[in-house]
């Protein structure tokens, strides 16, 4: 059994596509907690949907970042529980500290919106590991603000603990800055926290999970998730 919790904040809008793809992918029922409660229910998995949490004023995701529910997200996250963070919840990881780095507007300055080619990167985190590293696949994005940034040291210490997670690329796999939609340093599309079981992504597996959707590259996110939970309890 998998018991997984989408946090709602004023101005999701990916909420339930995340419950819908959950549900149909590990076949149990997923919890919707309201950003205004203090605490989230036993889990095995927490999710940051995309959207514009709070109407993305400030900077995207710092409101959100300071919810009441994100205190026992992140008590929580620091204490083990999964978390993954889509679009905006990576936004709301970064600015609640959980993972490093911020998500700066794209160097166009217009909102992206069309699927992309992703690299996966590593199959050891708990939401990665039913990729294969090297293997190309596409998701849909849909942010103003993608572009990954932190200083240099970071960007190194993320790269030799191998966590990122995906890179943006090109339909053969190569990762250049033509091929960096919004200009994140290293193309860097998706990281994880030291352990593998915080990870943030910009684009959106649950946009992509089904064929009748015309795609099944992000269902495998969710898997991942599911395998690893039962692999844990095993």
């Amino acid at each position: 059994m998998l018991r997984a919790s989408v946090i709602v904040f004023p101005g999701s809008n990916c909420d339930r596509d995340v419950k819908v793809a959950l549900e149909a992918i590990t076949g149990f029922p997923v919890k919707m907690v309201w950003h205004g409660d203090a605490s989230v229910p036993a889990s095995d998995l927490i999710v940051l949907p995309g959207g514009f949490s709070y109407g993305d004023y400030l900077r995207c995701g710092a409101m959100a970042a300071h919810s009441p529910i994100m205190r026992d997200v992140v008590e929580k996250a620091k204490k083990g529980t999964p978390v993954l963070g889509i679009c905006n919840g990576f936004q709301v990881l970064c600015e609640s500290g959980l993972l490093p780095g911020v998500l700066m507007r794209n160097t166009s300055l217009h909102f992206i919106c069309r699927d992309v080619y992703l690299k996966a990167e590593t199959d050891k985190g708990f939401f990665t590991k039913c990729y294969r590293p090297g293997e190309v696949i596409r998701m849909p994005v849909a942010h103003a603000e993608g572009n990954f940034f932190a200083d240099s040291e970071t960007l190194d210490r993320l790269e030799g603990e191998g966590r990122v997670a995906f890179r943006y690329c090109d339909r053969e796999g190569n990762v250049s800055p033509e091929t960096g939609i919004n200009g994140a340093q290293r193309n860097i599309a998706g990281i994880t926290d030291e352990t593998g079981r915080i990870l943030g992504l910009m684009p959106h597996p649950e946009r992509l999970y089904d064929a009748i959707l015309g795609g099944t590259d992000g269902r495998r996110i969710f898997e991942s998730a599911l395998l690893s939970t039962l692999e844990a309890a095993a």
